[in-house]
């Protein structure tokens, strides 16, 4: 591999180990809106996100999706873990947020490297349990927010994670994330402009604030 090991999983990883992966690892660019993994899939490698963002979704059997949480730079997906060492399918679809680089670690040294060093058991221990408060996260949000609160809590994640308040999306795009029509997005994206939280454009949405 070519590619240095970001310096958040530098500070955090024994020195050999930051060694061994990047021996082992292989990198990849993946390009905005790919879809790297889809339900159904056989894993077997586990991402290390050096920069750019990935969506992980769960899609149900008519096709629909639920965004369930962003994976950012210094994160790795819990789900994708349990799939490689389960040797199950997939359960979620991933797909490219923004363009994204990554490390890809092969399921052999996953398990290795749990007996062998502690940093990567402390980072895989504590990746479960951002990924599982991110989801009581998410549940909390469908089962106590209403639509306009959901929807305007996700343009600011999205802000967030791409760092600019203006948006590039479309009103579909959005109701797909968020499992809802397209009318119902319009409607409330224009309540939410009427109340000068934010400004719509053709293709664009601006933030007035995060």
């Amino acid at each position: 591999m070519n590619q240095s090991i970001h310096p958040t999983y530098a500070s955090i990883f024994e020195k050999d180990l930051i060694e061994e992966i990047e021996q082992t690892a292989v990198f990849k660019k993946i390009p905005q809106d790919t879809t790297l993994i889809n339900i159904g899939d056989y894993v077997k490698s586990m991402p290390l996100l050096l920069s750019g963002a990935i969506k992980v979704l769960r899609v149900d059997d008519n096709g629909d999706e639920l965004l369930m949480y962003f994976l950012e730079t210094g994160d790795t997906c819990a789900m994708t873990m349990s799939c490689c060492l389960g040797h199950t399918k997939s359960e979620i679809k991933a797909v490219a947020e923004l363009d994204t680089e990554l490390l890809m670690i092969p399921v052999q040294k996953m398990e290795e490297w749990t007996a062998k060093y502690k940093s990567w058991r402390n980072f895989v221990f504590e990746s479960y349990h951002s990924r599982l408060q991110e989801l009581l996260h998410t549940v909390d949000t469908i089962a106590f927010l209403n639509m306009d609160e959901r929807l305007l809590k996700y343009l600011k994640e999205k802000a967030k994670v791409s760092g600019d308040t203006t948006l590039h999306t479309t009103h579909q795009e959005i109701a797909y994330d968020l499992n809802t029509s397209r009318v119902v997005i319009s409607r409330l994206l224009k309540k939410l402009e009427t109340m000068k939280k934010i400004k719509l454009k053709r293709n664009s949405i601006t933030l007035h604030s995060f």
